[in-house]
């Protein structure tokens, strides 16, 4: 007998599949082709080849911004996993106010990052900021948060009175700022991915470990961390993805990537050779190399993912 093929599913996916193409993949095709031209906002321009990816590889401000992106990857992404983790254990434990614990946690997730941004660069303020109040109770002394170009390892030592070379100086005391919004700002979406990950652990293997004379360490380390692997590289996946997108921080709470450039993520200058200097094939060439990293780093995470849960 002969099976009818049905259309009818495919209809129901359409909406979304226009959308996709309209704001997706139709804009990712036409930036690889901008990339190839001097293009601006107001003209096409000359088809130029490589040109624009080979200024691209000279130009020290694109590898400032990235190395800044790096940073914030680096730091961002293992807080952002072991942090959630542990809030996720603690609320694991809770047995009463389990919602209102997970909406109190949740709540910056789904609140703007615009208005989460410019509350946190309050907090920073050098004068009158919750940040540097809070130091001056502990006894140390006022930070400029948002406007220190030092590096956060390079402060530390100097505090010490043990001078370090600049390459080893980190990220500057703004971008680590900045990192430290980004990663509270995840802790709620992350903290509940982890909690639906835990609660589907059977308690079976914890009863058993307790029979075996396991403490709670060694079943943290031994049972929760491995069966909850396929929720970790989620986590890690979507931490890096959105960290390497980060935008609306850099252009609320600083001034135009500073100081020195020291915030100014690849994004933002894509933004900035894009919109301000009106380079769209050079910004799309940006963006085009910026696809390629994400892309890579995504493959090469599937594939660990693979070979850990093989």
């Amino acid at each position: 007998m002969k099976t009818k093929y049905k259309y009818e599913p495919y209809l129901y996916i359409l909406p979304a599949l226009v959308l996709l193409l309209l704001f997706r993949f139709i804009p990712i095709l036409l930036s690889f082709v901008i990339s190839f031209f001097d293009f601006g906002i107001t003209s096409i321009g000359n088809f130029i080849g490589f040109q624009n990816y080979n200024k691209l590889f000279v130009d020290p401000e694109f590898w400032q911004s990235m190395m800044n992106t790096v940073w914030l990857v680096i730091i961002a992404v293992p807080l952002s996993i072991i942090i959630p983790l542990i809030f996720a254990v603690l609320l694991n434990q809770i047995k009463w106010l389990k919602g209102f614990f997970r909406t109190i946690y949740f709540m910056p997730y789904v609140t703007s990052l615009v208005a989460v941004s410019i509350v946190w660069k309050i907090i920073y303020a050098e004068e009158g900021g919750l940040a540097n109040a809070f130091l001056q109770w502990l006894g140390f002394q006022p930070l400029k948060w948002l406007a220190e170009p030092k590096g956060i390892f390079t402060l530390l030592f100097n505090s010490l009175g043990v001078s370090i070379p600049s390459w080893l100086g980190g990220p500057s005391l703004a971008l680590f700022s900045i990192i430290i919004m980004t990663v509270w700002k995840s802790l709620g979406y992350n903290t509940i991915i982890y909690l639906s990950g835990l609660q589907n652990i059977s308690k079976v293997y914890y009863e058993a470990a307790e029979i075996d004379g396991a403490n709670k360490w060694k079943q943290f380390f031994k049972i929760t961390v491995p069966l909850i692997s396929p929720t970790t590289f989620y986590v890690l996946l979507m931490t890096t993805i959105t960290s390497f997108q980060t935008f609306a921080q850099v252009y609320m709470m600083t001034d135009k990537g500073g100081p020195l450039g020291t915030t100014k993520l690849i994004v933002y200058y894509i933004y900035e050779k894009g919109f301000d200097d009106l380079q769209m094939g050079y910004a799309s060439a940006a963006a085009l190399i910026l696809f390629v990293v994400i892309l890579g780093l995504t493959l090469m995470q599937r594939r660990l993912e693979s070979k850990v849960n093989y």
